[in-house]
């Protein structure tokens, strides 16, 4: 009995039909969270420390069908499981090294790599428990936590969702991944940019928030509040992920992916007739 020869190098989990259904819901659910505020009227009540604990207890259980999914669509073992554990918890350990230096976060280059080697679904995951576990450890716990696991979640989800996952390599690869990374951190920003804006009060007009105003307006406003308050904490983002992938990213890349072939991912046993 040997293995099939394709499986001697790492291969990146793909998306089944399940996996593609509870990525959706999933996504579905995290962008109405996001974006409420701007269609909600005056009277409304904007805070999302009212709605942030029903998307906790909702994110939960889907993060659980994403794991379910991929493993049933993939036929992945309990080893793949393990290491996902492995990589949140590098990942949480990774987070305080420079969390409040202008936004100097080196778990985002680690987020990128391992959702290139795991894959979109277990991507999303793997992002998400990383924040939970990172604002355990970091004393983070808020109503900016379950924004912050899903904003995460898609951005380690996005780097298994490059193309040439099987086929591109060197320094090719690194490019792309850095590409990715670099706009992605400014995504991620803006992503939680929106959540805070809608309920932080004492900003000038040109840049707040105001309930029941037409969306394009309201957009104008944040576009100028993201440019006055973050871009820079955005920009180290950018450039760390940008630096880190670079001049580090082969040496990882081949560590996960050599993780990957021992955890069995996509193993398939065929029989060889001698």
């Amino acid at each position: 009995m040997t293995r099939s020869p394709h499986t001697r190098q790492a291969r990146t989990l793909r998306l089944g039909p399940r996996s593609v259904v509870a990525l959706a819901l999933t996504s579905a659910i995290g962008v109405i969270a996001f974006g409420w505020p701007l269609l909600a009227d005056a009277d409304s009540g904007l805070a999302h420390s009212a709605d942030a604990p029903w998307l906790f207890a909702a994110l939960l259980p889907l993060l659980v069908a994403v794991v379910v999914a991929t493993i049933a669509d993939t036929g992945m073992d309990a080893k793949a499981v393990a290491m996902l554990g492995v990589l949140a918890a590098v990942g949480a350990a990774l987070r305080p090294l420079g969390a409040g230096t202008a936004g100097l976060e080196p778990m985002f280059f680690l987020m990128v790599l391992s959702g290139r080697v795991l894959g979109p679904g277990f991507g999303f995951v793997l992002g998400s428990v990383t924040m939970f576990a990172s604002a355990l450890l970091t004393g983070g716990v808020g109503p900016w936590m379950p924004f912050q696991m899903l904003a995460m979640g898609w951005f380690a989800m996005g780097a298994g969702l490059l193309p040439g996952p099987d086929r591109l390599r060197g320094r090719a690869e690194l490019w792309v991944l850095a590409g990715y990374g670099a706009v992605a951190a400014f995504a991620y920003g803006t992503a939680m940019n929106l959540q805070g804006w809608t309920y932080i009060g004492g900003l000038s007009s040109g840049i707040s928030f105001h309930a029941g105003d037409p969306v394009r307006e309201n957009l104008v406003r944040f576009l100028a509040y993201c440019a006055a308050t973050s871009f820079g904490w955005d920009l180290g983002r950018a450039a760390l992920t940008v630096v880190l992938t670079l001049t580090i990213g082969s040496t990882v890349l081949k560590a996960l992916r050599r993780a990957t072939r021992r955890a069995n991912f996509e193993a398939q046993v065929t029989f060889d007739p001698r």
